[in-house]
């Protein structure tokens, strides 16, 4: 592994404290996940030198710290667990402890050649708007699930108000959610292509802020919507989809079903092909939400509402 001049910190966060490490140095300190630590840790970074530091993400308790460490001028990246355990086994580290992920995520922003732009912060809030939304709907399915088999009366005028319930939340947050987006012309665009209406493009805007500035390969790895090739020696294995931002996912492919069947005459077509060509419901399902995002990224690359030529083009 090549050296790095990038003066690097990782630090691994729990509820109540952070762990904290700088690449290339055995010192490791400990300070409270609070407003007085963060004062402490800006002090600690900047008489170090950092310039980039790393945490994992952590369930949401990373997210203040984050916020904070960004407005006092640092170069955040946050990394997924999945990427911090990956590099340690690079490491042949197999041992586990929140000072050794520390020094293992220093390590792994400080080789870390190309970043990504920060996340719009005005869209921070949205998106727990959006999860917050997303878990209602949750809830309705589930309960809608538990009508269909209770016998009970009490049990069923319970299960129908807990739905009723959700459905009037739902509206409420959704009408509110869509008045805090109105402000960016990019759901008006995303919201313009056949198929996608406007809780689709809320999740799009909200869910891939990078979108107009991706390739459509780029665009599909981060939905996970692109299929990836297994082959090694002689076995070969069909391309799978995976990884990738699961809420999107869901919002896409739930989109697609309508839109191929109905709405979208290009998907039409689309999907028609590839069931002819043998492919099974699924996979033809997949490839047109995939499409769904193609057209949102192309759309917003190009700053004009869609058309059924862009598409074809």
């Amino acid at each position: 592994m090549t050296e790095t001049s990038t003066n690097a910190a990782g630090i691994d966060v729990a509820k109540a404290k952070l762990d904290i490490a700088i690449h290339g140095s055995n010192e490791r300190w400990q300070m409270a996940n609070t407003v007085v630590g963060w004062r402490d840790l800006v002090g600690l970074l900047r008489r170090r030198k950092v310039t980039r530091i790393g945490l994992e993400a952590s369930g949401g308790y990373e997210r203040d710290v984050v916020a904070y460490l960004r407005k006092a001028g640092f170069t955040v990246v946050v990394l997924q667990p999945i990427q911090v355990r990956a590099f340690a086994t690079f490491m042949l580290c197999r041992a586990k402890s929140d000072k050794i992920d520390a020094g293992l995520i220093a390590a792994c922003v400080g080789h870390r050649a190309s970043l990504r732009e920060p996340p719009d912060p005005r869209l921070a809030p949205l998106a727990d708007l959006l999860t917050f939304i997303e878990q209602i709907e949750e809830d309705i399915a589930c309960n809608k699930v538990r009508l269909e088999h209770a016998r009970n009366p009490d049990q069923r005028r319970f299960l129908l108000a807990e739905v009723k319930r959700g459905k009037t939340w739902r509206g409420k947050m959704l009408a509110k959610l869509a008045a805090a987006v109105k402000a960016h012309d990019d759901l008006d665009l995303v919201v313009s292509i056949d198929g996608i209406a406007e809780r689709t493009g809320l999740a799009l805007i909200i869910r891939m802020p990078e979108l107009g500035r991706l390739t459509r390969e780029e665009a599909g790895c981060l939905a996970g919507l692109a299929p990836f090739v297994r082959e090694s020696g002689e076995r070969k294995e069909d391309p799978h989809i995976a990884g990738g931002r699961e809420r999107l996912r869901k919002s896409l492919y739930s989109a697609a079903l309508p839109a191929a069947f109905f709405h979208n005459a290009q998907l039409v077509a689309f999907y028609r092909h590839l069931t002819k060509a043998g492919k099974p419901h699924k996979v033809a399902l997949v490839a047109c939400a995939r499409k769904l995002l193609v057209f949102a990224n192309t759309v917003l690359a190009r700053g004009t509402p869609w058309t059924s030529q862009l598409a074809a083009a």
